[in-house]
């Protein structure tokens, strides 16, 4: 399991999530750290060779084993990948269903405003990050922590004084590179979020390209990318001007070049004194580059660090959302009615309510529908029924049970939905329709279908049923796409329906058609309906008129309108969008209310 992120801390960065596979990376790293060693221990046995030349001596056993550990260092590199990219995919085999898991015990209302977009990224490319990290870091981890300490050792072994003017050309370069290095997290998250603007710019210009092109051929939509783009290019530019002297001081201090020079000069100076031997000066020349080259790659692991522990935190962020709550008492639903009684309830971060004090009972089996103007609080309605969020006043009761002291997968067997923002898988449309009745028959599918009005255009496809809906359904039109929801809630057969004004994309031919199968689909359930086309909702049982997140009119249609109030407004100012006809002049066109 990874970790215990529910309980609302602040996240603890990239090293917390890693504790599952923390033996392997430790493992990795340590291979690594071996394979570095093995080299180090090789190149100190050329030197050897060399003063066994030197001495007349045969050099071969030397040579032999700087081979063999050339060899082992190549065998234990090569491992300590091996198992480091075995431990990345077991952490995104881990990460990856602890965060489905996670996700699917959240409040549904955390899905809606959190935005499947940032989701799809914290489950794809985030865990992505972190696998790469992983998989390609911590082996040169390992080896830069290993290499500079090994290195010293074996300069103070060969001559303390070689190796007090290889550290000082580092304590230089090390210096350089924290001048060059003052302000990186602010530059840092100014780049991050730049970085960050610019790709969102160039989402949405491919996105709504049909949109651009219709509207401003690009103009307008490419100037936003480019004003993003420039924006990054100036804090790039602020970076660099602020850290290129130092930066470039840093890398010539921190690179073989450097470090050699020295050496080499304290060499001459030493051997012109007669205190060094040629040999140890050879070794400590073949050897002490290491010093600086080590350093090397941790600046260049920096980036990666802190990408990872960016990522790190926006996973831990998601699995610090609160799960829904479970009741200590599991109440069961004894009939299909849906009853609100003053219900208050706020969305989080914002101050009013989007409901304030809601009562209404709907009956097993009865039609109610909920109108109002935008905002008025029609889908937070809808959304409380199945347990979206949970109120802060009041309760909300499905079957005569509490919402909260039902089990998720009970309360899910009772409600079906049609929502006018459908969706659809990329898979079939035989599939789209089986979700949630996995084991439908094709029989079943075609009933459905044929109930929602969807076979006919179904069987005039080239594979029928077996068709691939394309991305979210694009190779549908709009109203193919609903019909296929339609389809989907008709298999379900749950005893109460949510309808999102169902018949929004259909064409006037099959609207009716559409309608009569949704009064067969709705005989003997229980249906709310968010209404925005009021003539569809004359015959229902009971209209509930919100306004501002209050229920201010309840009744039947012709009792609303006797009573001249909310509903009778909102009907008249229906009725006169129903008259509106377009009237062509000389010079323009115009929109009219007929007579």
């Amino acid at each position: 399991m990874v970790g215990n992120p529910d309980d609302g801390r602040e996240p603890q960065g990239v090293w917390h999530l890693m504790r599952p596979i923390m033996g392997r990376i430790r493992l990795a790293m340590a291979l690594a750290a071996s394979g570095a060693l093995c080299g180090l221990g090789g190149v100190a046995s050329l030197a050897l060779a060399v003063n066994a030349l030197l001495g007349q001596a045969p050099p071969w056993l030397w040579v032999g084993g700087a081979g063999a550990l050339i060899v082992l260092a190549f065998l234990a590199r090569a491992l300590a990948f091996e198992v480091s990219h075995l431990a990345a995919f077991r952490l995104e085999t881990l990460l990856r269903t602890r965060l489905s898991d996670h996700l699917a015990r959240v409040p549904m209302g955390y899905l809606v405003t959190a935005g499947t977009g940032s989701l799809a990224k914290v489950m794809q490319d985030d865990v992505k990050n972190l696998h790469a990290f992983v998989a390609d870091s911590t082996p040169f981890l390992g080896r830069s922590l290993a290499v500079p300490a090994a290195t010293l050792a074996l300069l103070v072994w060969l001559d303390w004084r070689l190796a007090l003017a290889a550290l000082a050309v580092l304590a230089v370069g090390v210096a350089t590179l924290a001048l060059s290095m003052r302000n990186r997290d602010t530059l840092q998250r100014r780049y991050d979020q730049e970085n960050e603007n610019v790709n969102s710019r160039v989402v949405e210009f491919v996105q709504a390209m049909p949109v651009v092109r219709t509207f401003d051929a690009g103009a307008n939509s490419f100037s936003r990318y480019q004003a993003a783009l420039e924006r990054f290019r100036d804090v790039m530019t602020e970076w660099l001007a602020f850290a290129s002297v130092s930066a470039r001081l840093s890398l010539v201090f921190l690179g073989p070049l450097p470090t050699l020079f020295a050496l080499s000069l304290a060499g001459v100076l030493l051997l012109g004194q007669g205190s060094l031997g040629f040999a140890p000066w050879v070794a400590a020349l073949l050897i002490g580059t290491g010093l600086a080259d080590s350093f090397m790659p941790l600046m260049w692991l920096q980036h990666f660090i802190h990408k990872a522990n960016g990522s790190a935190k926006r996973i831990q962020a998601v699995l610090a959302t609160p799960a829904l709550p479970e009741a200590e008492t599991i109440e069961s639903p004894k009939d299909s009615s849906v009853r609100f009684e003053q219900v208050s309830f706020a969305y989080d971060g914002r101050e009013e309510n989007a409901l304030a004090d809601v009562s209404f009972y709907a009956a097993p089996g009865t039609v109610t529908a909920l109108v109002g103007a935008s905002g008025s609080g029609k889908s937070t309605v809808a959304r409380l029924i199945p347990r979206f969020w949970d109120v802060q006043e009041g309760c909300v009761r499905v079957g005569g049970a509490d919402v909260r002291a039902l089990r998720p997968e009970v309360l899910m067997e009772q409600v079906a939905f049609v929502f006018q923002d459908n969706f659809l898988f990329q898979d079939t449309i035989a599939n789209n329709i089986r979700l949630g009745r996995p084991d439908a028959s094709p029989a079943d599918i075609e009933r459905a279908a044929r109930a929602a009005q969807a076979h006919a255009f179904i069987e005039a496809l080239p594979q029928g049923y077996d068709t691939l809906v394309g991305e979210r359904g694009g190779r549908l039109s709009g109203g193919q796409r609903q019909r296929i929801t339609i389809a989907r809630a008709i298999l379900q057969d749950r005893p109460i329906l949510v309808l999102d004004e169902a018949t929004a994309f259909a064409d006037p031919e099959s609207e009716a058609a559409l309608i009569a199968a949704l009064s067969r689909l709705m005989r003997g359930k229980t249906v709310i309906v968010i209404a925005h086309r009021l003539g569809t909702i004359r015959t229902a049982d009971q209209i509930l008129v919100l306004e501002a997140g209050c229920a201010v009119e309840s009744g039947r249609h012709a009792e609303l309108l006797a009573a001249d109030g909310a509903y009778a407004r909102l009907w008249r100012r229906h009725e006169a969008a129903q008259a509106w006809t377009l009237t062509a002049t000389d010079s323009s066109t115009k929109i009219e209310a007929s007579e």
